[in-house]
């Protein structure tokens, strides 16, 4: 994916109502209204919104949650789960918050050092796609 500057513009809207099934790949910032039954993965912000579900992993720069996600979230820079916020997954992130009503159930690998962060992220990453495979 090309490397974005413009991190204030939101750039893909999924809105209330839609239904997307299959896995997203995206440029840039993505707000989140509906429903996706698959992966998303943009280099940009993603929102979450109260009403959104998702049921796939999410990768992005940084990610704030309202909605259910039904997966894993790797988010580089942060992850931010809001009072309504259900993620029954794992969270990858330099730096988690999470508001003290949001319902979080799996791992949470936050570093904030880069060299480390780099390297636990990667042989976690590794450890889930080897169990994936052996599970086959």
């Amino acid at each position: 994916m090309a490397l974005r500057i413009d991190d204030i513009s939101i750039n893909t809207i999924i809105g209330s109502g839609s239904a997307i099934s299959g896995d997203i790949k995206v440029n840039g910032f993505v707000r989140i209204d509906g429903d996706i039954d698959g992966n998303l993965e943009t280099d940009g912000n993603v929102i979450i919104g109260e009403n959104a579900r998702i049921r796939g992993d999410v990768k992005a720069k940084s990610i704030i949650i309202g909605g259910i996600i039904l997966g894993n979230v790797h988010a580089v820079e942060s992850a931010k789960l809001l009072s309504n916020a259900i993620l029954i997954g794992d969270v990858i992130s330099h730096k988690v918050q999470i508001d003290d009503t949001a319902l979080f159930n799996g791992h949470c690998i936050s570093i904030k050092d880069d060299n480390e962060f780099t390297k636990v992220s990667d042989e976690y990453l590794q450890s889930k796609a080897i169990k994936a495979k052996v599970s086959l």
